[in-house]
């Protein structure tokens, strides 16, 4: 199952932790995440450009 499909499912199934520990593994392998801090406000997104052009160029149809 690919990410996406593996994504769908677990939140149509939120009560199957297998498939959601299954999730997060799959996640931990592709490393395809930015790690940053919590953010105190939205205007701290502004520290973190390689993440907000990834969040614009994933949210484009």
């Amino acid at each position: 199952m690919s990410q996406n499909e593996l994504h769908d499912y677990v939140l149509a199934h939120r009560d199957d932790q297998e498939a959601f520990h299954a999730y997060i593994d799959k996640l931990h392998a592709e490393r395809n995440w930015i790690e940053m801090p919590p953010l105190e406000s939205l205007q701290d997104l502004e520290n973190y450009p390689e993440f907000t052009k990834r969040f614009r160029h994933d949210s484009k149809p």
